[in-house]
């Protein structure tokens, strides 16, 4: 009858080698962690504000989703709707949401939060930003186009309501999959992107001019009774 091979001291040391590797190895789909330097320097120079019209351009995403023309060129070979964004200084990130909605994930709150954190940087101080949204090439070319506007609202809203940016300096458009982030692969996970982008620079605010304390009205004499 064969005795059970007794590991060897080599093979224990082996096992216990691997286990570790496998313990420290990052997983598979791991992002390196965004940090505020990186959105500071990716976003913080301007050369000149452009003219967008974000309503107007809303309006035109909106309708071309709608097309139903039978000579439309596929999403690979779409012309972008805005070419004037992809000029301007920006930075994508990843950000996780329910599936099919505008529901941002907890796990993504504290991406948000360095977003946050670097803009208000003195250097990012004197920007407006837009917040760009996507949709990779899947389902219905409309609802995409609104599921992206509703993801990019979502992002500005988390930005001002919880972490206290400006209203004044965040405007946001969903483009859905009318300007691919890679539009040689339509349906890859980086088109569900959203971009952050120094689109203005903000008037200053006048310094207020101190005022002095008013001094409180005499207060009136009674009248003398006659």
């Amino acid at each position: 009858m064969m005795r059970p091979a007794t590991p060897t001291l080599r093979n224990i040391g082996l096992l216990a080698g691997m286990a570790l590797l496998a313990a420290s190895a990052p997983p598979a789909h791991a992002q390196s962690a965004v940090t505020r330097e990186d959105i500071v320097n990716q976003l913080n120079h301007l050369d000149a504000a452009p003219d967008l019209d974000i309503a107007a351009l809303r309006q035109q995403v909106l309708q071309r989703s709608q097309s139903r023309s039978k000579n439309e060129p596929p999403p690979s070979r779409r012309p972008p709707i805005a070419p004037v964004l992809a000029k301007l200084p920006s930075f994508n990130v990843d950000i996780q949401f329910d599936t099919d909605t505008p529901i941002v994930l907890p796990e993504s709150y504290q991406t948000l939060g360095r977003i946050a954190d670097a803009l208000v940087q003195s250097t990012m101080l004197p920007y407006g930003f837009l917040v760009v949204g996507h949709v990779e090439a899947n389902g219905r070319r409309e609802n995409n186009a609104l599921l992206s506007q509703r993801r990019a609202d979502a992002i500005r809203d988390v930005l001002v309501n919880t972490f206290k940016i400006s209203s004044k300096r965040l405007q946001s458009v969903g483009l859905g999959e009318e300007q691919l982030l890679d539009a040689a692969r339509p349906t890859a996970p980086v088109n569900q992107q959203i971009q952050i982008m120094t689109v203005a620079k903000m008037a200053e605010q006048p310094e207020q001019p101190s005022r002095a304390p008013s001094s409180p009205s005499p207060s009136k004499k009674p009248a003398k009774k006659r």
